[in-house]
């Protein structure tokens, strides 16, 4: 088998620029409102709008003032002996498929609301079930921070619906019988 290598780095980061544009591009036309009420003397509009233009400006500036953290190479990795995570400047990891008793790809979709919601958000993450909770918690403390209170370490991917079949087809041919398919948890609010 070859390695299925998804870069999830790439995608984060084109996502956070598109964002960050927006919100720069929405916080400048908002302070430039600013300024114009308040030439005309309109003191509460024009305080509303620095407000909220400042707050813009400011989310706009974070993917500049994160640059260096948002832009890593990060990679997950499917092939023979197992799964990885390959971080060269955070906390990379590998899982041999003998650590495992199973793992599944899960994902949640965000109710339509109201017609302007047309587009739906799938959140997608790789589910990782230790064979023996207590040895693999043991030797692979860097992930202590996907651990769930089931016993299972969940590796959020974000909203990635496109990554569905290439884990699914990854999973299928890398993991055998302990790939449990792909889990609709149907959709939920917040952040998980």
């Amino acid at each position: 088998m070859h390695p299925v290598v998804i870069d999830v780095g790439t995608r984060d980061t084109r996502k956070a620029l598109v964002g960050g544009v927006v919100a720069l591009v929405l916080g400048v036309l908002a302070l430039v409102g600013a300024v114009s009420a308040y030439r005309d003397g309109e003191f509460g509009g024009g305080t509303i709008a620095l407000v909220i233009g400042v707050v813009l400006t400011g989310i706009g500036l974070l993917p500049i003032i994160t640059w260096k953290k948002l832009s890593r190479p990060r990679k997950l990795v499917f092939e023979a002996p197992g799964v990885r995570w390959d971080d060269p400047r955070g906390a990379s990891w590998a899982v041999g498929w003998g650590e495992l008793g199973a793992v599944s790809v899960s994902r949640t979709k965000e109710p339509i609301v109201s017609p302007s919601n047309l587009v739906r958000r799938t959140m997608v993450r790789l589910d990782l079930f230790p064979a023996d909770p207590a040895g693999f918690a043991a030797g692979h403390p860097q992930l202590a921070r996907l651990a769930l209170q089931d016993g299972r370490y969940r590796l959020p991917l974000g909203d990635s619906a496109g990554l569905i079949p290439v884990m699914d087809g990854a999973l299928r041919q890398a993991a055998g019988p302990r790939y449990r398919g792909v889990v609709d948890e149907g959709f939920s609010v917040g952040l998980t």
